[in-house]
């Protein structure tokens, strides 16, 4: 392989297979894997230029020492058919594929038999490698045609907005689980024994300094009745925990003090303590608070 297929075409070709194998197998998410894996991008980039690198060094060194012989010289190799630079498959490929020019001795064979004020022209034709590339971008036009012109495939404005939508279904899938996120319009009542001990915990560790152990209330009000200063309810409840109370008089805010996850358990215990008739409860203070949707949740 090595012997028909030129460094400079297996490099890149390899340079070009591991980046593709990054990509296909390597989940980088919204970040190409080049970037995301930024020391094997380096290390494939050395590597290749040290590979190209190292082949022009030789044909440097090869034209060089070419150069030095004596004509007697050069004349035995050619007999012995030597690696000269200039027939050597490597420098032939090359010129073949990048100019197809003729050297300067066959020159005569090109010329054009016409003349401008001293000045002649060859009759060199296009380089393949320009002539290839033309076909090339014919053959690409072609398929970019038929593609998204005549089978009617998604564009790049029709893939971007189908990966928007999907990105955005995501994101509020995740959202439903992830209850750190939730905030007063999303948050919903929790009934579940389990979460109304949390609460209880949550609650006997941060409020009973103010509304008592049975939160009958003490310097906050009582919690346990039917009137509330802020309103009612799960998502009132949650956003007088986050916020605060009323400035300058009301309870402080604890967004800094508990997770959202936090303020929905303890708000939902105080919900559930809706008639506990404490012992010497505080007297009423606020509004009594029904819920516009006919369920009432009276919150404080």
């Amino acid at each position: 392989m090595k012997k028909f297929i030129p460094v400079y075409v297996r490099v890149p070709v390899l340079f070009a297979l591991v980046f593709m194998a990054l990509e296909f197998f390597i989940d980088s998410g919204d970040r190409p894997a080049f970037l995301k894996y930024p020391l094997v991008s380096l290390f494939l980039l050395v590597f290749l230029f040290i590979q190209v690198a190292i082949e022009l060094v030789v044909l440097a060194i090869d034209r060089v020492t070419y150069a030095m012989l004596t004509d007697e010289q050069k004349e035995k190799l050619a007999a012995a058919d030597a690696l000269d630079y200039r027939d050597s498959a490597w420098y032939k490929k090359f010129r073949t594929f990048f100019g197809r020019t003729k050297p300067v001795e066959e020159e005569a064979d090109i010329l054009l038999h016409h003349d401008y004020d001293g000045i002649k022209e060859l009759d060199n034709v296009l380089p393949p490698w320009w002539v290839n590339l033309f076909y090339a971008c014919i053959i690409f036009a072609v398929i970019y045609l038929v593609r998204y012109h005549i089978v009617g495939d998604k564009d790049q404005i029709a893939e971007f907005e189908t990966e928007m939508a999907d990105a955005k279904l995501a994101v509020e899938e995740y959202k439903k689980t992830a209850k750190d996120l939730i905030d007063a319009n999303s948050v919903t009542l929790l009934t579940d024994a389990g979460d109304l001990a949390k609460g209880k915990e949550i609650f006997q560790a941060n409020c009973i300094a103010c509304h008592r152990p049975d939160a009958g209330g003490a310097i906050g009000p009582n919690l346990t009745d039917e009137y509330w200063l802020l309103g009612g309810g799960i998502k009132n409840v949650f956003h007088t925990i986050t916020e605060g109370g009323r400035d300058g008089k009301g309870m402080v805010a604890w967004k800094a003090s508990l997770k959202p996850s936090e303020i929905q358990l303890v708000a939902s215990y105080v919900l559930s303590l809706k008639g506990s008739n404490p012992k010497d409860p505080k007297e009423p203070q606020g509004d009594i608070w029904k819920d516009d949707a006919a369920v009432a949740e009276p919150s404080k």
